[in-house]
């Protein structure tokens, strides 16, 4: 077994670098080495036809496995020779009918072959909205969803298939090559089955189930992890990547071996999550003397229609509001409190006007805006590009005294069309620990970018953004949502054209400008020869906005950058530059001040400084990505680029001081550690007439 053993590391090493070779040592456990045991897996695996992958045949005999093809002819149970474990892989059912037909055809013999102390391994089907894993035993259950997902946590930690696994930030399997989510079709619902991983921390939606029948296991799972070869047979994954596929498939001999030996840990079944988990409250925008305050609190909207909000300034003011469930924005509520005090810390609760049963009230804090024209300094955070997972940013971002926060788009990435998918994830954001923390005692703003707008690189005549952006209205609570069908500013949660809103706080406004939604729709208002960005209603918004604002500090804030990407993608301002330079040229014209950029979206954080195209130097702060994930094929360091960072989990943290004689906007660039990256400093002096 240990020649065996060097000899895999070694010709993993020759195809995939030093990197690999010095994971696999450590995969040795003592289990594995004690134990000998010859195993023979049965493999019915297909190219994956989009991204030309497969995998898992190798990485079986790369595990110790004798590996033989499935004899799809005959039963589970009497197969030429016998075998310790059946694994079907990813993309399997795209082979015409016959992965289908196998296992209608051979349910019995399935569930007789695992009953006899062997493992059934099923990974992801693809594009199968609500199919149920049909072979499993009636006390067992899978549905599956076409839901995709580029994260894996671990959920059961100490399990064999498991706790020797590589953990990073809180996650399996990272680092894989990023057109191969690592999660496919994931499972949306299961019954007396553990969950061993999943997408999410909240440990919904899983990764991995297990199934105990008789005295074998099925295996039930949406992972990737054998996508890792060509169909030359060369690794197209980076090496730690493929070592993190080898070590599971070397986790995968260690089990099959205990479950043969009948030593492996009984199937304790992973309770479904109830049909209502409470979301929020989410803080949204805040003035000097209002408030909207959202929750989806999780209880029927029928018996518990109506809410109280009571919002209280230590003993002194207490204000009151109420509001309804919507049914029709997914059972959340939006609550609009007015008569506040600016520059105010208020805390406020949320309940039921019926006090549900054992419901424990929702709370949170937020402060108002200073008031307009006032001396004063705010401290607002800006970040974009957050993969829903235990992130110590949200607490850098509390800990740096931010006041506010604006999601600057791809927060959460969606990369879905259907309603009830993009509605799930938004929840699944908000409730993770660390971002309830930050929406709930601050006001938060959000706009989209392309993946919680549809997906990469995607403009306005994308399929499914209607679903979309019902998602998003139904998730977020700002002033504004794009404009209704008569071209007016929506202030209410329905149907409507875009996102696009605006905020003040005291000396700093913030126009989060949608260059989505109306994208390569319809001629441009600027050049009719070419395709519009921004469209016509939201041009017209940003017009009479930007003249009338009174703010020192005015910024003009996309998810997508102000210059080229690059590369060949199309979705940047470069691409509408007639667009973009109208908008240069209406702040020059009408000589107004204190403008700025901002921007995410690239996976890299820099700094630009335009020269003059606006009558003052122009900058572009950018700031991505919050997540591990940087891209750097787009450091591509334009010549008005005046630094860049490479660097993962950054944040914007955003100071406009009108305390002082000459008023200064400070962008500082700030990782998880609190390590300030790069600073600017810009005096209202610098930037007016």
């Amino acid at each position: 077994m240990t020649e065996n053993w060097i000899d895999r590391r070694q010709v993993l090493a020759v195809g995939t670098g030093v990197a690999a070779a010095a994971v696999i040592p450590a995969m040795a456990s003592a289990a594995v080495a004690a134990d000998t045991t010859p195993l023979r897996a049965a493999v019915f695996e297909y190219l994956d036809p989009w991204t030309k992958a497969k995998g898992l045949k190798t990485l079986l005999a790369q595990a110790g496995f004798t590996v033989v093809d499935l004899d799809l002819t005959r039963a589970a149970n009497n197969q030429p020779q016998p075998v310790d474990l059946i694994a079907f892989g990813t993309f399997a059912n795209n082979d015409g009918n016959r992965y289908n037909n196998y296992v209608r055809t051979h349910s019995a013999s399935l569930q007789a072959f695992v009953a006899d102390a062997r493992v059934v391994l099923d990974l992801a089907q693809s594009d199968q909205h609500g199919a149920t894993v049909t072979y499993l035993p009636g006390s067992l259950g899978a549905v599956r969803t076409d839901a995709d997902y580029t994260t894996v946590h671990p959920v059961a930690t100490g399990h064999p298939l498991v706790a020797d696994l590589r953990v990073s930030d809180g996650q399996l399997f990272t680092g894989r090559k990023s057109e191969i989510y690592t999660s496919w079709e994931t499972v949306t619902a299961w019954r007396s089955m553990r969950v061993l991983m999943a997408c999410a921390s909240s440990g919904f939606p899983p990764a991995l189930l297990e199934g105990q029948h008789g005295n074998g296991r099925f295996l039930v799972s949406s992972l990737t992890v054998d996508k890792c070869y060509n169909e030359a047979g060369a690794a197209i994954q980076p090496a730690d990547a493929l070592a993190d596929s080898v070590a599971f498939f070397t986790a995968l001999a260690n089990y099959t071996r205990m479950v043969r030996a009948d030593t492996a840990p009984a199937v304790t079944p992973t309770a479904p999550p109830a049909p209502e988990v409470p979301t929020g409250p989410l803080v949204g925008h805040v003035d000097t003397s209002t408030a909207r305050i959202w929750a989806r609190p999780g209880l029927n909207a029928a018996a518990y229609a109506e809410w109280w909000c009571t919002v209280q300034n230590g003993a002194d003011t207490q204000v009151t509001a109420t509001a309804k469930l919507s049914d029709v924005n997914d059972h959340t509520l939006l609550v609009d409190v007015q008569g506040l005090l600016p520059a105010t810390k208020y805390a406020f609760s949320l309940e039921p006007t019926n006090a549900a049963f054992g419901f424990a009230p929702l709370t949170g804090s937020f402060t108002t805006a200073p008031a307009d024209g006032q001396p004063a300094k705010v401290t607002m955070g800006m970040g974009s590009c957050c993969d829903t997972v235990s992130n110590s940013i949200w607490d850098e971002i509390r800990r740096q005294g931010c006041d506010s926060f604006v999601m600057l788009g791809d927060t959460p990435y969606l990369d879905v069309t259907t309603l009830p998918e993009a509605r799930a994830k938004h929840r699944q954001f908000l409730q993770l620990p660390q971002i309830a923390q930050v929406v709930s005692s601050m006001p938060v703003w959000g706009t989209w970018d392309d993946h919680d707008f549809g997906g990469n690189g995607v403009d306005g005549t994308y399929a499914g953004v209607v679903n979309n952006r019902t998602a998003f209205v139904d998730y977020r609570a700002n002033a504004t949502f794009g404009h209704d069908a008569n071209g007016n500013l929506l202030a209410t949660r329905g149907a409507g054209e875009g996102v696009y809103t605006s905020l003040r706080r005291g000396p700093i406004e913030i126009f989060l400008l949608d260059p989505r939604w109306f994208s390569n729709k319809n001629p441009s208002w600027a050049d009719p020869l070419k395709k519009t960005c921004i469209g016509t209603r939201q041009w017209e918004w940003l017009q009479q906005r930007l003249k009338a604002s009174t703010a020192q500090f005015k910024g003009l804030a996309t998810g997508m950058i102000w210059t080229d990407k690059g590369n060949n993608e199309a979705d940047d301002w470069h691409t509408y530059a007639h667009e973009r330079d109208a908008i240069y040229k209406l702040i020059k014209d009408n000589s107004i001040s204190g403008c700025f950029l901002i921007s995410g979206d690239i996976h890299v954080s820099r700094a630009l400084n335009y020269g003059t195209p606006v009558g003052y130097d122009l900058w572009e702060f950018t700031v991505s990505p919050m997540h591990s994930r940087t891209i750097a094929a787009l450091d591509t360091k334009p010549t008005s680029q005046t630094w860049s960072a490479l660097k993962p989990h950054v944040f914007l943290k955003l100071v406009a001081d009108t305390t002082v004689a000459d008023p200064t906007l400070t962008a500082t660039w700030i990782n998880r550690a609190g390590e300030n990256l790069y600073e600017v400093t810009r005096k209202a002096s610098q930037m007016r007439f």
